[in-house]
């Protein structure tokens, strides 16, 4: 993982085409602004990871279902 110190207003480029600036920081909260190709999908983790967990537990019979949630993999 490459890590990076900005401030406001200080941006980064990733591959050409995409720029991510720093908005605002405030309590705690930073604020990204990204100018990217709309072909691009930008997602928050987040999201990504719970349909990722939604998907896996659509493919699994109810007895492994159970134990995946008992694991708190899904």
């Amino acid at each position: 993982m490459l890590v990076l110190a900005r401030r406001v207003n200080e941006a980064l480029v990733i591959d050409g085409d995409i720029e991510i600036t720093v908005i605002e920081v405030r309590n705690g909260l930073v604020k990204l602004g990204i100018n990217a190709p709309r072909s691009r999908k930008i997602l928050r983790k987040e999201l990504v990871t719970e349909v990722g967990s939604e998907n896996r537990a659509a493919t699994v019979s109810g007895d492994k279902q159970a134990a995946l949630r008992a694991l708190g993999l899904i």
